[in-house]
């Protein structure tokens, strides 16, 4: 249901709250729009709603979840070993234009190379994208992971591969669900990724459950800003980054292992997409099966099966 619908409706006070914390509303925004500005019986509610979802974090979500990919991305692939002139040659024979730069963050109309100093290996640079979009884009950037394979381009446990999703659409209310579905899903992605990017074992890539789902929770529904929310990361290495909105407008997943191989990538595009575009319906996860379609459960299953 929406804001207004859950308004309108005849239940009673404390069940319009309830339901409105689990879109994600706050308990000063419940509070002027339930509680006649009553921030204590707000707060009452508030508390006994989530010592039930700590005990049981099982909230209602749609059954069926309609996604379409339209969203803008972009992509980061960390590499090593292969040659400037092979690279050059193999994206250009693509049909795609190619510059190698210098170390930055500037997002370009063009693929670029950058240099990056946390890959072991020769010769270690990181390809990322231009601005991309959609179903479009993934043509593009098949191209770009096919040259990248013919300039024999490797890769090892330094190297990452760097997801960016367009946020200019979201509410803080939004961004905030977003943080909280990435924590309560966390451990599940955490089993479909190679041992070295699970936990808080990569210092690149760091996890959430250093603090507890209600900790969590609380620092999150405490910010009324995306500034505040920014201010509760120390810096941008964590699984999902979003300090990126204020440079790029986006949200970044860190995550993913390092990989060359198209089909592995684009499930994962799919996969962060599917949880972006979830996310703001306000509504928390209790499943991922429920952002997944069946090729993407079976490719989850596998990948989870074969890293076991």
């Amino acid at each position: 249901m929406t804001q207004q619908e859950i308004i309108n409706s005849n239940w009673t006070k404390t069940k319009k709250a309830e339901a409105l914390f689990d879109l994600g509303f706050t308990r000063l925004q419940v509070a002027d729009l339930i509680c006649n500005g009553n921030r204590g019986f707000s707060y009452n509610i508030w508390k006994k709603w989530n010592e039930r979802r700590s005990a049981n974090p099982q909230t209602s979500a749609p059954v069926n979840f309609e996604f379409t990919f339209t969203r803008k991305f972009g992509v980061e692939i960390e590499f090593f070993g292969a040659q400037d002139t092979a690279l050059n040659q193999n994206f250009r024979a693509s049909g795609l234009e190619v510059r190698n730069e210098s170390y930055n963050h500037s997002t370009r109309p063009h693929w670029k190379f950058v240099s990056d100093g946390s890959i072991r290996g020769n010769n270690a640079k990181e390809m990322v994208s231009p601005v991309l979009q959609g179903t479009e884009g993934l043509k593009d950037f098949r191209k770009a992971c096919k040259a990248l394979r013919l300039s024999n381009a490797q890769v090892n446990t330094t190297c990452g591969v760097h997801v960016h999703l367009d946020a200019n659409d979201y509410s803080i209310e939004n961004f905030k669900t977003l943080l909280k579905n990435q924590f309560l899903i966390e451990n599940k992605i955490d089993k479909m990724m190679p041992k070295s990017r699970r936990g808080n074992r990569n210092h690149y890539c760091k996890g959430y459950r250093s603090n507890s789902q209600e900790v969590f929770f609380r620092n999150i529904d405490n910010c009324t800003t995306v500034n505040m929310l920014d201010r509760l990361f120390v810096n941008r290495y964590f699984k999902l980054n979003i300090l990126s909105y204020q440079r790029h407008g986006t949200v970044e997943f860190r995550q993913h292992g390092a990989s060359t191989n198209f089909l592995k990538i684009k499930n994962w595009i799919l996969i962060c997409a599917r949880l972006v575009e979830f996310s703001k319906q306000n509504i928390l996860l209790t499943d991922i099966n429920q952002i997944l379609d069946e090729n993407l459960q079976e490719y989850f299953e596998d990948r989870e099966l074969a890293l076991a």
